[in-house]
């Protein structure tokens, strides 16, 4: 629950699989973090903007710090994700229902990364 709370209150975001299709997580995850006026950088790799913003292919391209990514991905490119948030000092990667992978939470322990698993970040910041 601490790197839950500890990644809340973290200022920029990356959300990986951000998406144009309004009806998808993708969109909606970034949608809403960027309307909480947190800094929030949409990856995808087949999108060059997303409602106004430049949106990156991967991780690596954005010469800001990131506090947290979130993935809104399949697992397996989950995973690679958590890689290159190691090899870039990304302290927490907060992975939507769905795109964790079954051995998320330790992976990411053993590579320095603070894990948080389904749980919803929408849901969350609510509270």
């Amino acid at each position: 629950m601490n790197n839950m709370i500890s990644a809340l209150n973290q200022k920029i975001y990356a959300v990986v699989g951000a998406s144009e299709n309004e009806d998808k997580f993708g969109y909606k995850v970034f949608k809403f973090l960027k309307d909480r006026e947190l800094e929030t950088y949409p990856i995808n790799p087949k999108i060059e903007m997303l409602d106004g913003v430049k949106c990156y292919s991967k991780l690596e391209e954005v010469d800001k710090g990131i506090d947290v990514v979130v993935t809104v991905v399949p697992p397996k490119i989950t995973k690679q994700v958590v890689e290159q948030s190691a090899k870039l000092g990304i302290k927490y990667v907060w992975m939507q229902p769905g795109s964790n992978f079954e051995t998320a939470e330790e992976y990411c322990d053993e590579l320095g990364i603070n894990a948080i698993v389904d749980e919803c970040i929408m849901v969350e910041m609510k509270k």
